[in-house]
């Protein structure tokens, strides 16, 4: 049997109290007293403090658990742990039979994967039952039998596996973030019945895995959202040990995170976010990111180690600018969340909960509510306001019933929803472009819509440790759209596992047969092309992507210009030889699993049976009741189809549930043949639109001009708006534009009398750009420096100097016209 040391006599055990403490007795400042605290009284108290806040961080406050729905969640949460602490059968290398940790051949294939993820697993069912005795309400509160369990697992896993003499097998991140910061944890909730000496080599493992080294240089796996992961761990492991030196050491070692980047993992200027050097990960690896900064904020905030690097402002900033953007009625769009959009049903999850782009949006909400702790008043005030909105518009996934959310971000969240100083804030309009990460949102009012590309920068789509097997074409110009209060479950109800993923919505692909994983691991497929991009006042835009496809020899120039209630396609250059068939998908949308939705063309009724196709030719117009309306500029043959299609989570993800799902499809799309040579598309996308009004826009010859669609210059201009929007693949005269190198344009004209002329070098590599507007300008009132001249008069005439450097960012000038 152990016997339990006090914590007086573990400080004071080896080296003496000083040095346990952190408090070195060699000359020169020590970290406890670069911290302000001079004696180990006052540092025990300040210890004491941090691991009082981090237990509160992790376990909730401010919620009654009598109240729902923190009664049934606890209750929950009690059901949970009673079933794991029954089947808990610690063995010979596994502490669970479904969780065999030990590897037969360590190594880093993706079978270790899976034995290093059990051991993970292992630890944050143990973080479970340490939560289940520690909260009220579980029906195992202060449990001694659920303790004593709770350490035997503990032991267990640090005899057999997490130990400071153990090789690491697998993946890196199960030993150096998952499993340190679950049993991290564990030690601070379980912290006054763990004796010294165990809570001595647990830290010892912690320190193997995770050495101070692991921090040394910002690259590898120790950028951005990784980095401040093993922030959390060397935080937490000062926290427990009673180390200064090591909390310090985490908090500078966030200073890295902050500053904007121009190249591979962090945050951009432009609000992009990207992990994995090429993946747009604002969803996911950046709601990781910024949930830990607000944790470790928190922690720290009021102590002698505040985080007070001026940085902090770039993520706060980053709330409104690079989040913000991505949320729609408490969703995360699914463009900017990688391969997490295939973990949706997982085959080991006990409890059956479906992961969806809800369900990753909710704890960003509340990770907003927390980092606004840390804020301005007028920042914290307005975020409450944006949160409480998402939250209230959430019809098809309520915050406040989401199963997996943390007890403590329902508490958070319910004190924003019952806080009557707080109003809601509505869903802003206007049209944002991340050219560092090569995507766009639209919003307007009843809806919004967000465009994936790729680039020589930016992967076609990640793939890694067995998941989003079948994402190959989300970067082919997907794209995605949601309405104010319908359609919010379009890409959440089972969409990614019985979609056809050679029909995603908004692309151009090749019907060629790809293996699972196609292209590589961790974004590792990047196309060879330059112009991917656009321009855009705030509010409209003209957006470009010369499509090269994945392991294809597809090519295609698509661009999208973004109106206001409308979205304009275009397709051109449509070329490929890989002996299949090519298509253009306008859209494909997910019917749910009885799939009633009606569907009209051209004024006749369509029928409502599965499966159903056929070709429609000299189509003007299609409408999708409950959906949106379809233009055809000219008539169009499209191909309709109603598909009752059956998929697992499994065929997406390795990890996935084997369950046999079916969702109805109806789909339409261009179909270009075997082998096109040179083929084109054109049609208007209007979410929300009914019957009628998408036949008048049909009727409305002089609407639209589609002023080019080739495979050198694709346009259009919308007179009653005053929009023009010209995607020049290469220099040349579209309409009253002449451009002498490519570039994107877009030109709104204004019922004052004014206009702003928006340009890009989507390319990022013209050193010099003249732009000819032959329309008559008395004057320029403004300009982006990077123009070195504008001449003035019957026509316009802009002269820009190095572009190369403005990474595809849009130079706006604004004139009064003549």
């Amino acid at each position: 049997m152990t016997t339990r040391w006090s914590r007086r006599g573990f400080l004071a055990a080896g080296s003496g109290t000083a040095l346990a403490l952190g408090v070195h007795t060699t000359a020169g400042a020590s970290p406890l007293a670069s911290a302000g605290i001079t004696d180990t009284a006052e540092a025990a108290d300040a210890f004491a403090a941090l691991r009082a806040k981090w237990r509160t961080l992790i376990l909730g406050e401010g919620f009654s658990p009598t109240a729902e729905p923190f009664r049934t969640r606890l209750a929950d949460l009690g059901t949970t742990a009673s079933q794991w602490r029954s089947t808990m059968a610690p063995a010979a290398g596994s502490l669970w039979p479904d969780l065999v940790y030990a590897d037969p051949e360590p190594d880093t294939d993706q079978e270790s994967y899976g034995y290093s993820g059990n051991m993970n697993t292992s630890f944050t069912r143990l973080n479970t039952l340490a939560q289940a005795y520690c909260l009220q309400g579980t029906g195992l509160t202060g449990d001694t039998g659920l303790r004593d369990d709770i350490l035997t697992g503990l032991d267990h896993l640090h005899s057999e596996v997490y130990n400071a003499n153990q090789t690491r097998y697998g993946n890196w991140y199960s030993w150096q973030i998952g499993a340190p910061q679950a049993l991290l944890d564990v030690c601070v909730l379980m912290y006054d019945a763990l004796p010294a000496a165990r809570i001595a080599d647990y830290l010892a493992a912690v320190d193997h895995f995770v050495p101070d080294s692991a921090v040394a240089a910002y690259s590898g796996t120790s950028t951005g959202a990784n980095r401040v992961d093993l922030c959390r761990v060397l935080a937490l492991r000062g926290v427990v040990g009673a180390n200064a030196a090591k909390v310090t050491l985490a908090r500078d070692a966030l200073t890295p995170v902050f500053p904007y980047v121009t190249t591979g993992d962090g945050l951009y200027t432009d609000g992009s976010f990207v992990q994995h050097t090429t993946v747009p990960y604002t969803g996911s690896y950046g709601s990781v990111l910024l949930g830990g900064l607000g944790m470790l904020f928190a922690l720290l905030a009021g102590s002698a180690w505040e985080v007070t690097d001026a940085g902090r402002q770039i993520v706060f900033d980053a709330v409104e600018k690079a989040w913000a953007p991505f949320l729609y009625n408490g969703l995360v769009m699914d463009g900017v969340s990688g391969r997490a959009v295939s973990r949706g049903l997982s085959a080991s999850d006990t409890r059956h909960i479906q992961q969806d782009d809800h369900l990753r949006g909710h704890p960003i909400l509340a990770s907003i509510v927390l980092l606004g702790q840390g804020a301005s008043s007028t920042e914290n005030a307005r975020w409450r306001g944006l949160v409480k909105g998402w939250m209230q518009r959430d019809y098809y996934s309520p915050p406040m019933d989401d199963p997996a959310l943390s007890l403590t971000s329902l508490a958070r969240l319910r004190g924003v929803l019952d806080d009557t100083t707080v109003s809601p804030i509505a869903e802003p309009t206007g049209h944002r472009l991340f050219t560092s990460m090569s995507r766009a949102t639209h919003r307007r009012p009843g809806w919004a819509a967000s465009i994936s590309m790729a680039d020589r920068r930016i992967t076609y789509y990640e793939t890694g440790n067995g998941e989003n097997l079948h994402g190959w074409h989300t970067g082919s110009g997907m794209l995605y759209w949601w309405g104010d209060t319908f359609c919010n479950g379009q890409y959440s109800d089972a969409f990614w596992p019985t979609v056809d993923p050679y029909r995603l919505p908004g692309t151009t692909a090749s019907r060629k047969v790809l293996a699972d994983a196609a292209g590589g691991d961790w974004g590792a497929s990047l196309p060879d092309v330059n112009w991917v991009g656009g321009a855009t006042d705030g509010q409209r835009a003209a957006i470009g992507q010369y499509l090269k496809g994945l392991q294809s020899t597809l090519l295609a120039k698509k661009s999208w210009f973004c109106l206001d209630d409308a979205i304009v396609c275009l397709g051109a250059g449509i070329r490929c030889s890989d002996g299949t068939a090519v298509e253009s998908t306008v859209d494909n949308r997910n019917l749910g699993p009885t799939g009633g939705a009606a569907l009209t063309v051209d004024g006749t009724a369509k029928p409502t049976a599965y499966p159903w196709s056929q070709t429609l030719t000299a189509t003007r117009w299609a409408h999708l009741a409950g959906h949106g309306g379809y233009v055809f500029p000219g008539g169009a043959t499209v191909k309709a189809l109603r598909d009752s299609r059956d998929g697992t989570w499994s065929a997406v993800n390795k990890g996935g549930a084997t369950t046999v799902l079916n969702r109805k499809y109806l789909t339409l799309y261009v179909d270009h043949g075997t082998d096109p040579a040179d083929a084109t598309y054109a049609y208007v996308l209007m979410p929300g639109a009914s019957a009628a009004r998408t036949q008048a826009r049909a009727d409305a010859a002089d609407w639209l001009t589609v002023l080019a669609n080739t495979d050198d210059q694709q346009g259009v201009s919308v007179p009653s708006l005053g929009f023009t929007g010209v995607n020049f693949w290469f220099g040349g005269t579209v309409g009253a534009l002449t451009a002498s190198d490519p570039c994107c344009v877009m030109i709104g004209e204004r019922s004052d009398g004014t206009a702003v002329i928006c340009v890009s070098d989507p390319m990022r590599m013209r050193t010099g750009l003249t732009l000819t507007w032959n329309r008559a300008v008395a004057e320029v009132t403004s300009k982006a420096s990077s123009v070195t001249s504008a001449t003035t008069g019957s026509s316009l005439t802009l002269t820009f100097g190095d572009l190369r450097s403005l990474a595809g960012v849009t130079q706006k000038v604004t004139v009064r016209l003549g």
